[in-house]
């Protein structure tokens, strides 16, 4: 079967069941093969195989809304639309997106890369559906781990109390990225062995019909009696106390199953729960023994042994780097506890937990609960540690600014995959976070500029006792340097000349700036400009002192910053000069321009943007053209 030959979900529609599953056999193998070259979301979409196939055949896309949350799991969703000849590029450089996007296909109708927002852009979907007299289906994917989230658990509340006609599909393969955490897990866990609840209340059903129905009283027994056994069939009846129609569980990867309870769906008026289980990774040996979510997003691997291919590291990562440090300082300070909204796995926090099993708090994906528990934590003397990614702490802003900022509480923000992160494109890029928290007052904000740099700040961070203060760290490894035994505490709101120079003040922090920033030195060196390079590495607050020296100076500054330019660190060192009235000192702002950035390697990306070191020097040149001119 070629798949390239499918170029929209008609084509499947006259399919027989025989054929649907030699589909599946099919798609499995495209997907195994084309990511092991690639990488990419595996293991969620190897689950959900045969539920795409079913949904594409019996609902009609783009009339009907499918609404993958998340969206990692919509590969088998896009080759049904006609992009099986775009898997070569998958989260390449200007090729196939890995979430669902809008300028791809008509097919995707919601862009996603967040967990836990489908049922609520369904419940809108919905809304302006009945408000235009429309008749689509609305059928927002959810997964169990997704559904922890407070905006799902919100939606899931407007949605039944309005009765809204939708189909939720609840994808239930007991483990998101990593393990799945919390009371609503273990209420999925029972429903998993209750049996075809279903089928069992449709037969109490036929047999209460046979039942006289004279008086109001035989009627009430008979509902009463219904009542009394659907708590006894399922355990915790969540769904249906919610106003769903409840229909499962389902075997997802059983297409008469499939179609059989869809298709019952299709026909019920209100809110309707499918709960189907499926197992991630289902096809490839070693993404189906996965436990920890090894295989839930991955580089290059060898299809035969199961082995990733990963480059040998010259240097420790930096989630690693992050991760060590803090059990280091663990063992003499009893008052580190880590926090994590579900990355234990991501921000490599397995080793502490398994030396402090007590003391790491996965909380699953409830990135609003986990900054407040940071905060209650503190509260009470506790020195805890939130450790997320940057843009899943955008998730928890208002608990931020209002419970940890304005307390000004003692929470240490370890900020993962801080800057460009590539092939996850703009849902993933950590580009914000420096401009919406360095406005908040009582917040200090650092990054470092290699491996060694990024545990001494950890220390820093775990001995400060004055407020919030947040560590940024990017995704990827180190540069390879010696790591001191030694942890020491930098002063707060120091900056180091890497470089001395006397014509050009260039100001930048991270890994990939500073590294930048000296290319550029030495390019700037055979034009005649010495360039005084400085690792600003605290973004807040700033090295008031250096920058006041640089002003006086008479040197033009450039503000260098892999993160977005609208109110990060170059227009802090603008309203520096402005406020202290250095009226005449040159501020060039380099940074990521006002848009999302998309997928690509981190080079790429920022050689689109122009944030290299060549432009850096080009950008140098035009502020000293007379120099230029001696040279």
């Amino acid at each position: 079967m070629d798949l390239n030959s499918i170029k929209n979900p008609q084509d499947i529609k006259n399919y027989t069941k025989e054929e649907l599953i030699d589909l599946a056999s099919e798609i499995r193998t495209f997907l195994i093969e084309k990511l092991s070259v690639t990488g990419g979301h595996l293991g969620p979409n190897l689950g959900v195989v045969e539920l795409t196939i079913a949904l594409h055949k019996l609902f009609d896309s783009p009339k009907d809304k499918f609404i993958w949350d998340v969206g990692h799991q919509a590969y088998v969703h896009k080759i049904l639309t006609g992009r099986a000849d775009q898997f070569d590029t998958l989260r390449q450089y200007k090729g196939l997106c890995g979430f669902p996007k809008m300028i791809e296909s008509e097919h995707d109708v919601w862009e996603t890369g967040h967990s836990s927002t489908s049922l609520s852009a369904a419940m809108g979907m919905a809304a302006a559906r009945d408000l235009m007299g429309t008749d689509d289906k609305v059928i927002p994917i959810i997964g169990d781990g997704a559904l922890t989230g407070g905006m799902a658990l919100e939606a899931l509340n407007h949605i039944g109390h309005e009765q809204t006609d939708m189909i939720v599909i609840l994808n239930d393969n007991e483990m998101s990225i990593a393990p799945n955490v919390g009371a609503l897990h273990s209420v999925l866990g029972r429903l998993r062995t209750a049996g075809k609840y279903k089928k069992a209340k449709e037969e109490l059903e036929g047999l209460l019909m046979k039942i006289p129905a004279f008086g109001g009283k035989i009627a009430a027994t008979a509902e009463k009696l219904k009542d009394t056994l659907k708590y006894m069939l399922v355990s915790g009846i969540f769904f249906e106390e919610l106003g769903f129609t409840y229909l499962g569980p389902v075997n997802g990867h059983d297409m008469d199953d499939l179609i059989e309870t869809l298709s019952y769906a299709k026909k019920t008026k209100g809110p309707v729960i499918v709960h189907v289980l499926t197992k991630k990774g289902k096809g490839f040996k070693s993404a189906e023994n996965d436990e920890i979510g090894t295989w839930h997003g991955v580089g290059p691997y060898k299809i035969e042994s199961g082995e990733q291919v990963k480059p040998k590291a010259a240097a420790p990562g930096y989630s690693k780097t992050v991760s060590d440090t803090l059990i280091k300082i663990a063992k003499t300070n009893e008052k580190i506890a880590v926090i994590t909204p579900a990355m234990t796995v991501g921000s490599k926090l397995e080793g502490f937990g398994k030396e402090f099993p007590k003391r790491l708090f996965d909380v699953g994906i409830a990135e609003q609960h986990a900054t407040t528990m940071a905060g209650g934590m503190a509260t009470q003397g506790m020195k805890p540690v939130l450790s997320i990614y940057s843009t899943f702490l955008q998730r928890g802003y208002d608990q931020v600014v209002h419970d940890i900022c304005r307390q000004n509480l003692n929470v240490f923000f370890a900020i993962d995959r801080a800057g460009l992160v590539g092939a996850d494109g703009e849902t993933h890029q950590g580009v914000f976070d420096v401009a919406f928290l360095r406005h908040i007052p009582n917040m200090v904000v650092m990054m470092p500029k290699d491996e060694n740099e990024c545990q001494h700040m950890v220390y820093t961070a775990s001995q400060y006792n004055e407020g919030p203060i947040a560590v940024r760290y990017p995704r990827g490894n180190g540069i390879g340097i010696p790591m001191d035994d030694q942890l020491k505490e930098i002063p707060i709101g120091s900056w180091e000349v890497i470089e001395e120079g006397t014509d050009i003040a260039i100001l930048t922090f991270s890994q990939n700036m500073i590294q930048m920033a000296l290319k550029a030195h030495e390019k700037l060196k055979q034009v005649g400009i010495s360039a005084n390079i400085v690792n600003a590495r605290f973004i807040k607050p700033l090295d008031e002192a250096m920058l006041t020296d640089i002003a006086k100076a008479k040197m033009p500054i450039i503000t260098l910053e892999e993160a977005a330019l609208q109110g990060g660190f170059g227009s802090s060192v603008l309203e520096f000069m402005q406020e202290n009235g250095f009226y005449d000192t040159v501020v060039d702002r380099m940074g990521i321009p006002d848009r999302f950035i998309e997928h690509g390697s981190v080079n790429q990306l920022l050689e689109e943007i122009g944030l290299t070191s060549n432009d850096l020097v080009e950008r140098a040149e035009k502020l000293l053209p007379k120099k230029r001119q001696r040279a």
